[in-house]
């Protein structure tokens, strides 16, 4: 993962945000990371040393005269060893001061001593985020080269609606993934399908599968972290839309085709992760089928359109990825998959395994032969596998 063996100083500014620096903090090393937390004394007023310290396993520092460091120079222990410094939340005040290369606490004497990356998370009022000033520091920022992330618009804790909030903690992880991860497929637009369909039989009824969506989601969140303009194409899933991707929502075979054909235009690459059914009912009811004793309703199906095979079939067709699920023969029905539907590259997996859980394993089939990819998370085989296909690309 892009974040495993990095090390992390996360700068925690002044603010109500900074409650979220807390959750940043976890996640950061369920990656992998190292993170060592810096404080400004206005962001003690929020939340507590300890707290960071609990969750970070590393010691806080709060104070550029911290006696702790053999040399009394924590500014500049702490930057020799990141890989990036990450301030969320940033304030306007901090922000002011890195635009103008002040130093006057050990935050921003470490970010004026730094050697290595700088992002900033901005959280402040809409009025102060909007102000001229604020807008003139943070394009000085991004113009010395500081990633500014953000802000999102939304409701404020002054309960104003505006600019200014700060990213989410699972937002401003996707930036730091994104920032570490090589863009294979920088400037490359890819489409995905995702999680099942859902067919009606009526009202109340219909007929799906138990595909949680989860390997599709994680697929979109990589190529669009690797530089990809990313569409997702979605059944019915509990997930939350991966960050900076655009998702559209469907519900049944048809309405999956017809998204992919509006969105297919100009596409490089189509990843068919959807778990589409066969089949769907030919007239569903209008009403519930009410349950009558000792009869069965009469239903008539008719087989679903192959979207894979559509988008395959075109003149110009872009680089097609399916997948396979299967519960047998893997190797060999995924081969025969790819060969029927005449695409380059089917991943294969175990349908039993596979649906609903959090890791899978992979196998990478294409007219070369087969590729394993061993049992990880979804978002690890994600990555892996959209660092396969920019290799196929060439």
């Amino acid at each position: 993962m892009c974040l495993q063996g990095k090390t992390i100083v996360l700068g925690v500014t002044g603010g109500v945000a900074a409650y979220k620096a807390a959750e940043l903090t976890r996640l950061l090393v369920q990656q992998g990371a190292a993170v060592h937390v810096v404080m400004t004394e206005a962001a003690t007023q929020f939340v507590t040393p300890i707290t960071f310290q609990a969750l970070s396993g590393n010691p806080v520092f709060t104070n550029q005269w911290d006696a702790r460091p053999a040399n009394n120079m924590a500014h500049i222990n702490l930057t020799r060893e990141a890989d990036a410094v990450l301030i969320a939340p940033a304030s306007a005040d901090v922000m002011a001061k890195l635009a103008h290369g002040l130093a006057d606490d050990l935050l921003t004497t470490l970010c004026l001593a730094r050697t290595c990356p700088l992002l900033v998370a901005p959280a402040m009022n809409k009025q102060m985020w909007e102000h001229p000033a604020t807008q003139r520091n943070a394009a000085q920022l991004r113009a010395d080269g500081v990633s500014v992330l953000g802000p999102a618009s939304g409701e404020q804790a002054c309960g104003e609606v505006g600019a200014g909030r700060m990213l989410e903690p699972a937002e401003i992880l996707a930036e730091l993934t994104a920032f570490f991860t090589p863009k294979h497929l920088a400037g490359k637009r890819v489409v995905i399908t995702a999680g099942p369909t859902f067919e009606p039989i009526d009202p109340v009824r219909g007929i799906t599968n138990l595909s949680s969506g989860k390997m599709g989601y994680a697929l979109a969140q990589a190529a669009q972290q690797a530089g990809a303009n990313v569409v997702l194409v979605s059944g019915p899933t509990a997930l939350a839309e991966p960050y900076g991707v655009q998702r559209m929502d469907v519900q049944t075979a048809q309405q999956m085709l017809a998204a992919v054909q509006a969105h297919i235009a100009d596409t490089d690459v189509f990843i068919a992760v959807a778990a589409v059914a066969d089949w769907r009912v030919a007239e569903p009811s209008a009403q519930k089928i009410k349950k009558q004793a000792g009869s069965l309703p009469s239903l008539a199906f008719v087989e679903n359109p192959d979207i894979l095979a559509t988008i395959a079939a075109l003149p110009n067709p872009p680089y097609c990825v399916g997948f396979a699920a299967e519960s047998e023969n893997l190797a060999e029905y995924a081969q025969a998959k790819r060969a029927k539907k005449n695409i380059p590259l089917i991943v294969g997996n175990v349908a039993q395994t596979a649906l609903g859980a959090d890791d899978n394993e992979l196998l990478l089939c294409d007219a070369a032969g087969t590729q394993r990819l061993p049992r990880a998370s979804k978002q690890v085989l994600a990555q892996q596998l959209i660092e396969a296909i920019s290799q196929r690309l060439g």
